[in-house]
């Protein structure tokens, strides 16, 4: 494909990978609205299905999958069927039996084992738990289809849960996932649900729609420009209903009744256990949200004042029914201490006793009904016979709290709902976030019913009202030694003359490590490595034309770090990123002539990426690499006659300004020891960190390296409670050219973006670097170019450097930012002095 085709090609739009389904075959017992989502799940053939409480998800589910066993029944002939499986929480497949039973008349058999599965005959239609599957005692890949019922319980990224169910499943023709309540504060959990679907792998998709943060790994946000295009995306494999109407259907027999919430506050006496801090402070005041202990405390202790207030509640009402819904196990026993009627579920007794005890609430043979958000709060229907629920305590688990609260605020609910909050006032700031996350939860159900009810279910309509650009109109600022451009770099390098470049240095994308810019022409928009260089493959041609016989391109690098958590290893591992960009510009016909290694700082990287921890190094030694340094990649191209290699116009030095002595150090690297010896450990001692780290750095550049003798200065300083957690100390001088371990990582132009308040670059090049680049591999009055200008630093040090710097650039914002450096250095560069006034007849004037 050209290259616009290929721009084009990166819309995304989740693949469609089941099957037609007509009307007729549809069972009569579904809605309107529940048989267009039958339709448009089995056609995508992994899709997630967000439809809010009471919409009929089991209903759903099931009919999906008798459509799916009457289809395989068609195909192969009266063939026996390959299973399916719905994988449910603990206590809800009785919900499903029922309705499988009476709505559909399907037999569905609760299976806990492969031998049990092989045993019954392998049934057409199947539910287990989660537990089930991930401890591997039912095998997915025994089924032709898997839907999880209550999907949130994969919400835990990193846990054993899913990082089980992703390669458990992976071999599953058709999966689904059905949930009401996709977590409002963590949109990570939709990445997740992708995942588990194959519509999209993990860590492209977090690249692709979340920005990072450099300094701390995890920290992850939705980038602003991105936001219409992820939920246009999510759309496109995910349908959010909030009622039938969103589907276009009357809400007749759906409308909610109205729902009261109710904070009851209890007061504490703050005075009578006084707290005391590491420090001594006596702390008055109580504040459960100062940390997770806190908050535990707190519960603990206010216990028996949060009981009596439901105690209260419940006995104002003798008639009604009451969810009681508690966190502790020591709230369980004093709800059934201060009320011997109330029925209670906990994690201990038989899971028969569990179902029993709430079937019979579900039916209104129970009044009171204690149990956890996390063992009752997901898939049982209360709303019959319930309409009267308090939470005797909180906490910040939203979900599980929301999902509590739609056991009986439902559709086909009949009656006024109150839910009572009983808290202590220690715990204030724990209702404010609570209330927080519930108001983005309404918003996300606003955002995704207003997606679905412009485009509906048509994949084609989400994919034209996908509104990120493609291409970027050309501008171009140019001055007097330098041409700042903003335009995708592929069409701007593919319009250059050829052999008009003396040097090429850029830092090009890593992969789909960063995006920069809301655009598909983005080269950091791409799905991962082998894709960013079919990009590259329109790029590098087009370099190695414009540049000049014998010169050079300098390519920045760095390879990747890949979590365990993504990749399913349970390790970090480390992609060859920098290797994989040497055989691509060697492919195109550049000369690999070296390799210069810039050295990091590992402390710093550690608190960026967690894989270096010292912690977890002493756990288990194995699990830990080393540090990544970044590469400066040295291709040439070949000059016209290859009799001795020299570049049609050389790089020239005169002997007075490169001297022997320099020529020796960059070109073979050798230092002599002077005899000297590192200082001692208790020498060390008495000088302050930012001395010890000089005198370290100065004895080791011209000393024989002796790793005791580290070793001891190290942990001197450690017992003395001055070896930092933050960056690196006692740093070893590098003994090669080909290694440069004095970049100072600050001297970028990110330092004028933050004095002036800008949108800091994702990943500057450092000055030190680019400085080293030009004057090395180019005369002054040369051309240097790079392709990824970003904030121009590459032009900016060239302009300052005495040559002509030409930058291209996507991102609008960047280039405009680097114009304004252009234009300094050039005027600085240009600015005369006094000298430039000798002889002009007002200079004499004013000098006499």
């Amino acid at each position: 494909m050209n290259y616009q085709e290929f721009i084009k090609s990166k819309i995304a739009v989740a693949p469609q990978g089941g099957f037609e389904v007509a009307p007729e075959q549809l069972p009569e017992i579904l809605k309107p609205h529940q048989r267009d989502i039958v339709r448009w799940a089995l056609r995508g053939g992994q899709r997630a299905v967000f439809a809010s409480f009471g919409l009929g998800k089991t209903a759903i589910q099931l009919a999906i999958m008798k459509l799916i066993v009457e289809r395989q029944l068609r195909q192969n002939e009266g063939k026996p069927p390959k299973p399916t499986l719905i994988i449910a929480p603990l206590g809800v497949k009785q919900e499903f039996t029922r309705d499988a039973r009476e709505f559909f008349q399907l037999e569905l058999h609760y299976i806990r084992t492969d031998s049990e599965l092989r045993e019954n005959g392998f049934p057409p239609f199947c539910i287990t738990n989660y537990e089930r599957v991930r401890d591997g005692q039912l095998k997915p890949e025994n089924f032709i289809a898997v839907s999880l019922d209550e999907a949130s319980i994969l919400r835990g990224f990193g846990t054993k849960t899913y990082q089980e169910f992703l390669p458990l499943c992976s071999k599953v023709k058709y999966k689904f996932v059905a949930t009401a309540t996709p977590s409002p504060n963590e949109l990570k959990e939709l990445i997740h649900y992708a995942g588990f679907l194959g519509v999209m792998d993990t860590g492209e998709a977090l690249t692709r729609f979340f920005q990072r943060n450099s300094e701390k790994a995890g920290d992850l946000t939705l980038y602003p420009h991105k936001e219409r295009e992820f939920w246009m995306w999510v759309a496109s494999w995910a349908v959010f209903l909030n009622r039938p109407s969103d589907l276009g259907y009357s809400d007749e027999g759906y409308d909610l009744p109205p729902l009261r919430v109710e904070w009851h506050c209890v007061d504490i006496d703050h005075l009578a256990k006084v707290k005391i801090d590491r420090d001594g402070q006596q702390e008055f005041f109580h504040d459960a949200a100062r940390s997770l202990p806190d908050a535990a405390r707190e519960k603990r202790e206010t216990i028996n004042l949060r009981v009596g207030k439901m105690c209260e509640i419940v006995n104002a009402a003798p008639e009604r029914h009451f969810l009681l819904w508690h966190h502790l196990e020591d709230e369980r026993r004093a709800i059934s201490a201060a009320l011997p009627e109330a029925a209670a579920v906990y994690g201990e007794q038989e899971i028969e006793t569990r179902e029993r005890t709430v079937i019979d609430f579900s039916d209104g043979k129970i009044r009171l009904l204690a149990t956890k958000p996390e063992l009752s709060g997901s898939g049982c229907n209360f709303q019959r016979h319930c309409s009267d629920a308090i939470f005797v305590g909180i906490n910040y688990q939203f979900n599980d709290f929301i999902q509590a609260v739609h056991r009986i605020y439902r559709f086909l609910q009949r009656n006024p709902v109150t839910i009572h909050i009983i808290y202590a006032d220690s715990e204030a700031e724990i209702k404010a976030t609570l209330l927080r996350k519930w108001k983005m939860h309404d918003e996300l159900a606003a955002t995704m019913a207003g997606i679905i009810r412009k485009y509906g279910l048509s994949a084609d309509a989400i994919r034209s009202g996908m509104r990120r650009s493609l291409g970027c109109e050309r501008r171009e600022v140019h001055g007097t030694h330098f041409s700042a451009v903003c335009r995708d770099c592929v069409e701007e390098t593919a319009e250059m003359a050829e052999n008009s470049i003396d040097l090429i240095h850029t830092s090009i994308p890593f992969s789909n490590h960063y995006e920069y810019s809301p655009s598909y022409n983005d080269f950091g928009h791409n799905l991962d490595n082998a894709h960013f260089f079919r990009q590259m493959d329109y790029l590098t041609p087009e370099l190695l034309r414009v540049l000049k016989p014998g010169r050079v391109a300098a390519i920045h690098v760095k390879d990747r770090i890949l979590f365990g958590s993504v990749t399913g290893t349970g390790m970090p591992t480390v992609d060859p990123f920098s290797d994989e960009t040497v055989a691509h510009f060697r492919k195109h016909g550049f000369q690999f002539f070296g390799r210069i290694t810039i050295e990091t700082d590992v402390v710093r990287e550690n608190n960026q990426t967690y894989r270096l921890g010292w912690s977890e190094c002493c756990k288990d030694g194995t699990k830990m690499g080393v540090g990544c340094p970044e590469y400066l990649l040295l291709f040439r191209k070949l000059p016209t006659d290859h009799t001795k290699g020299y570049a049609d116009l050389p790089v020239r030095h005169t002997k007075q300004e490169y001297s022997r002595g320099r020529w020796q150090i960059d070109a073979r690297a050798k230092w002599n020891s002077s005899g000297n010896r590192l200082l001692t450990a208790e020498e060390l001692e008495t000088y302050s960190l930012e001395e010890v780290n000089n005198l370290f750095h100065e004895r080791a550049a011209v000393t024989v390296y002796d790793y005791q003798a580290h070793l001891d200065a190290a942990e001197a300083m450690e017992k003395r409670g001055q070896l930092p957690a933050t960056f690196e100390t006692f740093r070893i001088p590098a003994r090669s050219p080909w290694v440069w371990d004095d970049v100072v990582r600050m001297r970028t132009l990110n330092g004028e973006q933050s004095r002036k308040n800008l949108e800091k670059h994702i990943c500057p090049l450092q000055f030190d670097i680019v400085e080293r680049v030009i004057e090395r591999w180019s005369n002054p009055g040369e051309t240097v170019y790079d392709p990824f200008g970003g904030i121009m630093t590459v032009p900016f040090c060239a302009v300052k450097l005495g040559r002509f710097g030409i930058g291209v650039e996507l991102n609008p914002g960047y280039w405009h930012d680097g114009i304004k450096y252009l234009t300094a250095a050039e005027a600085e560069l240009e600015a005369p002095t006094l000298f430039d006034f000798i002889g002009n007849d007002k200079t004499e004037k004013v000098m006499r």
